[in-house]
Parts: C-alpha cells; sequence; structure tokens
C-alpha cells in the first residue's frame, strides 16, 4: 500500500500517455510527480526521492537508459519502464541498466496499476524485513543477507535490481525444487501474462550474468518448459 510520503515519479514527454498515466494514478489514490524529459528527471528524482520511477525510454534530451544508470548511482527506488521498444535488445539494455520492470506501449491502465500494486508490496515487505532479525543464505560463494538486503559472491557485493533481487531470493529459499514459470511471475509480479514471462526470462538472463563464477557450474538451471531451479552446490 502507498504510505503518505510514497511519490510515484512519471516520466513521459509524449503528452497524452503523460495525461493517460496522471490520471489514472490521480484517480486511484497515487501522490505522482510529472517530468518531460532526461534532466528533469533526473533533477526530481534527486530532489523528492520518489518510491517508483515510470520511465519512457524515447525522451527527447537523452535515452532513458542513461536516466536509469544515473538514477542507480544513487538510489534503489524500483524503476518500471514504459516504452514502445518491444525488443529483446532493448528490454536487455534497460533491465542491465538497473530498470526493475518493462512494460510494452500500448499497454492497459489495469495492467499499470498490478504492477504498482505488486511493486508496493514489495517495498513495504522489506522495509518489513529490514527490521527483522538478520538472517544469512549461503551456497558456495554466494551470501543473501535478507534483513540488509544485500548479496555477495565471492566476497564481492553484487548490485541486483530490485526484481533480481526478489527472483533470487525466491529461488534461494525454495533450494532444490523446481519452481514452474506460472508461480514465480505470480510471486514477483502478481500476474502470468504474457509480458511478465518475456520479462521473466530476460530477468534470469542477467541475473545469471551478475552469478556467473568460472569456479562453479550456473546455480539457476532452466528446466524447458516448466521453470527455474536453484541448485545447491
Amino acid at each position: 500500500m502507498e504510505t503518505e510520503t510514497s511519490k510515484i515519479l512519471v516520466v513521459e514527454d509524449d503528452k497524452p500517455v503523460r495525461n493517460l498515466i496522471a490520471t489514472t494514478l490521480k484517480m486511484h489514490g497515487y501522490s505522482y510527480l510529472e517530468a518531460v524529459n532526461g534532466t528533469e528527471a533526473l533533477m526530481m528524482a534527486s530532489s523528492y526521492n520518489p518510491s517508483i520511477l515510470l520511465l519512457d525510454l524515447g525522451l527527447p534530451d537523452m535515452d532513458g537508459t542513461e536516466v536509469i544508470r544515473q538514477v542507480r548511482s544513487w538510489s534503489q527506488a524500483p524503476i518500471l519502464v514504459i516504452s514502445a521498444r518491444s525488443d529483446d535488445t532493448d528490454k536487455i539494455g534497460a533491465l542491465d541498466a538497473g530498470a526493475d520492470d518493462y512494460i510494452t506501449k500500448p499497454f492497459s491502465v489495469e495492467e499499470l496499476l498490478a504492477r504498482l500494486r505488486v511493486t508496493f508490496r514489495r517495498l513495504n515487505y522489506l522495509e518489513n524485513l529490514a527490521g527483522k532479525e538478520s538472517s544469512i543464505y549461503v551456497n558456495a560463494g554466494l551470501k543473501i543477507d535478507y534483513a540488509a538486503h544485500t548479496v555477495f559472491l565471492n566476497e564481492d557485493e553484487l548490485h541486483l535490481t530490485q526484481t533480481e533481487y526478489r527472483l533470487l531470493c525466491l529461488l534461494a529459499k525454495n533450494t532444490g525444487k523446481v519452481l514452474t514459470y506460472k508461480y514465480i511471475t505470480q510471486n514477483i509480479w502478481g500476474s502470468s501474462w504474457e509480458n511478465n514471462m518475456a520479462t521473466l526470462r530476460v530477468v534470469v538472463t542477467t541475473l545469471r550474468r551478475k552469478l556467473s563464477s568460472q569456479e562453479s557450474e550456473p546455480m539457476i538451471q532452466t528446466h524447458v518448459g516448466i521453470g527455474y531451479r536453484m541448485v545447491k552446490l
């Protein structure tokens, strides 16, 4: 649930789309700010520290991926990309830069609202978890500190997006079990929409790359047509 201090930063240069998003947020009780280009977005993100960013990639002054990179240098706020770019290369680029989710235009307001609800639930969960006693997960060189929300591989801290972190924790807490695509997408995004299935494949690819090590076999195994499994090494 959104708190009184929560704000959503909408970064979109297309006025009709920006108005649609703003109207939707207003009708459902969300507080929001608007930016029409990357420069303005970075200024507002640093000044107001929004809880979530809704970001278009095709901005007039800079590519949205650069906005993601700069925001990620000082903030872990969830970034949801809303873009007309549908190629996997664009999705991989945005997610690699630090985006947490990717919605392809045209989109339904119902999907946008569902993703926001899930994101706020995850934020509240992580805040509550941080206040509890520390719990550590160890698998070979991988260490997850659930309370501190940090991940280390061979003593080096990994910088994961919120989505990558949630996926890693979900797999880790079910080590040895094959989790179906539907189960994973329901737990990460709250639905099994086709967009979520496509995004899941991209997130797994980027997460595997960050977890890769010459000394070990892949921790995340693919079970074709079924799902994924965290292997105990």
